[in-house]
């Protein structure tokens, strides 16, 4: 299983444009808050709108994109707007071992 998630990809932050909001509130009136944050980051519609809109979906001062993950496990980080996206994955645990 793979999942589509949206991050920012550049310095600024996400957010979506008027035109992206007004596209997803087409195709589902329910989902579009007044800005548009309170959309899971892995909804389809959300994928779909920056997949189709491409640099219109942009925010003021985003770069969004759309990143594809094997399964269904992610959580994102931010550094003065530019996210990273982390998986089980694409972590490097460190294993705690005790020498005897």
């Amino acid at each position: 299983m793979k999942s589509k998630v949206v991050i920012n990809g550049d310095y600024g932050g996400f957010g979506l444009s008027e035109i992206a909001l007004e596209w997803i509130g087409k195709h589902d009136s329910d989902l579009v808050a007044e800005d548009g944050y309170s959309i899971p980051r892995h909804h389809p519609l959300l994928a779909a709108a920056v997949e189709v809109l491409g640099d219109l979906a942009n925010g003021e001062c985003a770069s969004l994109m759309v990143v594809e993950i094997p399964g269904n496990q992610y959580f994102i980080t931010e550094y003065d707007g530019v996210e990273t996206l982390h998986t089980p994955y694409n972590i490097e645990w460190t294993t705690a071992t005790l020498k005897s």
